[in-house]
């Protein structure tokens, strides 16, 4: 090997080692952190008790039926509003030419004893169909007590109180004698607003 080959690999191995010697020795302070978080979405859980709200036989006209029930949050969750949807079917003995049984089945919103509020609404089972009232609003109806309604904390019930009233028209009711109606009342639990936590 020629004295420039010689000359030539030794430079190379000197830059080499200098490198590995200088690169070795840089040292630096450092440090670490972690951080870490969690989501946990909290539950509705909105029950009825009782499940069955009214089971009578034997109506006839003038007839009226004082229940209560209780609309319970076993949930986590605060709910902010309580909607009712009504459904119902009729089956009889002979033809009512048309005439609904559920327009003579009126509904008297009476009371949400724990609200303290007095929400006197009466409307018909038909109506009540096409509606779906918050039935812990301060006022079912109306915003005239709405402040003194309000949200079904979690944990807690409410107990509410209804008449049925089998309406006297004052005329001929003939046709509904046998009939009978399947009522089925669907309470839907909204939460609250979201907020800055």
């Amino acid at each position: 090997m020629g004295l420039k080959k010689k000359l030539g690999l030794g430079v190379a191995s000197a830059a080499l080692g200098l490198s590995l010697v200088g690169g070795g020795t840089f040292a630096y302070f450092s440090d670490t952190a972690e951080a870490s978080g969690s989501f946990a979405a909290g539950t509705l859980d909105l029950s009825a008790n009782p499940t069955t709200v009214i089971d009578v036989d034997n109506l006839k006209p003038g007839d009226t039926m004082l229940r209560s029930f209780d609309l319970v949050n076993g949930g986590s969750l605060d709910i902010g509003a309580i909607n009712l949807d009504t459904e119902y079917t009729v089956s009889g003995e002979g033809n009512n030419n048309g005439d609904d049984f559920g327009d003579h089945i009126r509904v008297n919103f009476l009371l949400n004893a724990d609200k303290l509020d007095v929400p006197i609404y009466s409307t018909t089972l038909a109506d009540l169909q096409d509606m779906s009232p918050d039935v812990i609003e301060g006022n079912i109806f109306g915003a005239w007590l709405a402040e003194r309604g309000g949200n079904l904390a979690a944990g807690t019930s409410d107990k509410l109180y209804v008449q049925y009233e089998f309406v006297d028209n004052g005329e001929d009711q003939n046709h509904f004698q046998g009939d009978s109606l399947s009522l089925k009342w669907t309470f839907e639990g909204e939460q609250t607003a979201g907020e800055a936590r």
